[in-house]
């Protein structure tokens, strides 16, 4: 278990580095996990090693939450001054995601069906 906590955490900080160094606008651990899946592809070997750690992290996934909920508890008077703006930010990241998705999955049955 130790050694694959240490493989996702060394993923994690390459891609903070890569970010550090580089200066793309993207979150560390994103640019981390793609990592990862590039060399889970090209080393499916590497998959044996972490799945079981990778289960159990995911299992007790819920307990990361908890953190975000005594925010939100914390902030409950500044959340209810900004309800209308956070509103309207989440209807319209919601539909830009949905627009996108839907834009992305015409063009690959477009372009798979040629």
């Amino acid at each position: 278990m130790i050694p694959a906590l240490a493989t996702l955490l060394v993923f994690q900080l390459l891609g903070e580095a890569l970010v550090l160094m580089t200066g793309v606008p993207m979150p560390g651990p994103v640019v981390g996990l793609a990592l990862l899946l590039f060399t889970l592809v090209l080393r499916p070997s590497v998959l044996g090693a972490i799945k079981p750690t990778a289960q159990t992290l995911l299992q007790h996934l819920s307990l990361l939450f908890v953190p975000a909920g005594v925010g939100v508890m914390l902030h409950l008077q500044r959340l209810g001054n900004e309800a209308l703006a956070i509103g309207v930010a989440l209807v319209v990241s919601t539909l830009v995601g949905l627009a996108s998705a839907a834009l992305t999955m015409a063009w690959l049955m477009k372009r798979t069906h040629r």
